[in-house]
């Protein structure tokens, strides 16, 4: 009887795990999925981390015309991709519309050759189009921006069509939350929201929508 009890308790646990598994799939489900490309990677999952609605963040590669390329490849120029972030998102929180007002407002969408320090196409900003809609949406709000007279200088952004993208080595996901003071020094010493808050002034993006 021992042994019963024990079986009978074993399939209890893998039950319940089953349906943790399964709750957290139906969880999934009703995501959409939006691409952005602003430069250094770390940096554009971090600020799309605190926006509310926002549930994952992968960085990855995209845009370029070799498989599975590595960030050696990459950043050498040689790939054709871009550095790029996936966002999964709950559309009922968070609109398309409302994620690319955030990436605007926290890149220089003026400067087509990189992103502050890093130079180069692979850093260069760029909306990926996940369909249609996706597209329309970004071209109306890129309008919208251009007659708004806000940024100085011509927009260098283009809003193109969503490609195969590549989740990038593991040490790059998270990085800044697995190396913090690394980061922190990066980021400061690229200058990027240094630049950012030059360009919008009050309008930049502070990173605080999720709290």
């Amino acid at each position: 009887m021992g042994k019963n009890i024990i079986k009978a308790g074993f399939l209890a646990v893998l039950i319940l795990s089953a349906g943790a598994v399964q709750a957290a799939d139906t969880m999934k489900k009703g995501l959409e999925t939006a691409i952005f490309a602003g430069g250094c990677f770390w940096c554009v999952e971090k600020d799309f981390d605190h926006v509310k609605g926002v549930v994952e963040t992968t960085s990855g590669y995209t845009g370029g015309i070799i498989l599975n390329p590595t960030y050696r490849q990459v950043t050498a120029g040689r790939s054709g991709h871009y550095e790029a972030v996936e966002i999964k998102y709950d559309p009922k929180v968070v609109t398309y519309k409302q994620l690319v007002e955030v990436f605007w407002r926290t890149v220089d969408p003026t400067d087509g050759g990189g992103q502050f320090c890093d130079r180069g196409q692979s850093y260069a900003p760029a909306i990926f189009a996940k369909s249609p809609e996706q597209q329309k949406i970004a071209e109306m709000s890129l309008a919208a921006l251009k007659k708004s007279g806000v940024l100085k200088r011509p927009i260098r952004t283009p809003i193109l069509k969503a490609a195969k993208f590549y989740p990038a080595e593991g040490y790059h996901q998270n990085y800044y939350k697995k190396n913090p003071i690394r980061y922190g020094f990066y980021r400061q010493s690229c200058g990027r929201d240094a630049r950012v808050k030059e360009v919008w002034g009050k309008q930049a993006y502070q990173g605080v929508d999720k709290k």
